[in-house]
């Protein structure tokens, strides 16, 4: 396969190019990014030189840039990730968030279909979508994949207009499409700006750990490298016009997820004098806040076998100790002018 990742240079994207380059069914990685402030070539210095590995700086709005990475780079899989995805940056400035996700997105199907044409044998396009277009869950039950979409944020109608654009290509001109909607993913390289490593880096500098309402909203948490290998998956033996639900089953509400990651800060680096729980700091809700998100993730597990490998504490433990070991990385990403704005509250 020629495979196209969007969004690569971006947290999951970089996990997934890291995770698949060496495949033997991948004969050429092409990275399509437009570096926007969560995108950066750091967190792909491991490959940059890898003789399969391409990169195309380029804007999912640009019809025609993404039509010609397409074409020239014959691709016959696309992996599709690239969005906006920070609920609170999408809550004050919206249109981002149409035109990357919604537009971005219309660009990529129309470049598939017109590359491919009714060539379709051995072609598969494959759009990455979250858990937060079905809503908010009650304190039971769980978003298997005929659960009604019900977004609650302008970030999660954007992706779940995304959604029905795919589905739709697929039923309409016979795009070999898959969707997959995964729960909160955490691991190595996500931008300083989502939760945990908010967490962490409060933590390590001392400052106040705001956390939205009560902190009980609760979420399901997969490692991103088991995302990885679930999308992997997917991409090669999910069949077409099928949704595919991703997730950890393991529900945790934001507190106690801010309450262990001080309790392992303060375990890794006992020279900050503990106690790291006093920094934490309730703030007022963000608006829209969704109370509980978790996945049924049945279907992925019986028709294609895959399982998370990691447990949340082997995952937990080795994502803060990656941080406070790449507080040089954190320093690079966080100093770029295009992450002006800063980090949100925790939740």
């Amino acid at each position: 396969m020629n495979l196209l990742v969007t969004g690569g240079a971006g947290f999951i994207g970089s996990n997934v190019i890291q995770h698949v380059i060496d495949r033997a069914e991948v004969h050429r990685l092409v990275n399509l990014d437009c570096l926007t402030y969560a995108g950066h070539l750091a967190n792909l210095e491991a490959v940059a030189t890898h003789p399969k590995y391409r990169f195309a700086r380029v804007d999912l709005r640009d019809k025609a840039a993404v039509l010609q990475v397409v074409a020239e780079q014959e691709i016959t899989h696309v992996m599709h990730l690239a969005a906006e995805s920070h609920v609170d940056r999408s809550i004050s400035g919206p249109g981002d968030f149409i035109h990357t996700n919604i537009v971005g997105t219309f660009h990529l199907l129309e470049a598939c279909r017109g590359t491919w044409g009714a060539n379709l044998a051995g072609k598969r396009f494959h759009h990455v979508s979250t858990d937060e277009v079905y809503g908010s869950l009650g304190a039971t039950g769980l978003f298997s994949e005929s659960t009604p979409y019900a977004p609650n944020s302008p970030y999660s109608a954007s992706k779940a207009g995304s959604d029905f654009l795919v589905r739709a290509y697929h039923h309409t001109y016979g795009l070999p499409a898959v969707i997959t909607n995964c729960s909160n993913n955490y691991g190595p390289f996500q931008f300083p700006e989502k939760l945990i490593p908010v967490v962490i880096q409060s933590v390590l500098t001392r400052k106040p750990v705001p956390v939205y309402g009560d902190g009980m909203n609760v979420r399901d948490w997969l490692y991103v490298r088991d995302h990885a290998e679930a999308l992997w998956q997917v991409l090669q033996h999910g069949r077409a016009g099928e949704t595919y639900n991703i997730g950890g089953q393991n529900e945790w509400a934001n507190l106690r997820i801010v309450e262990r990651i001080c309790d392992l800060v303060d375990e890794f680096k006992p020279d900050l004098g503990g106690e790291s729980r006093k920094l934490i700091t309730f703030v007022k809700d963000r608006p829209g806040h969704d109370r509980r998100y978790a996945i049924d993730a049945s279907k992925i597990r019986r028709d294609l076998s895959w399982k998370p490998a990691y447990t949340f504490e082997r995952g937990i433990r080795e994502t803060v100790r990656w941080y406070l070991d790449h507080q040089d990385w954190v320093r690079r990403v966080t100093a770029a002018p295009a992450a002006a704005g800063g980090a949100a509250a925790c939740g």
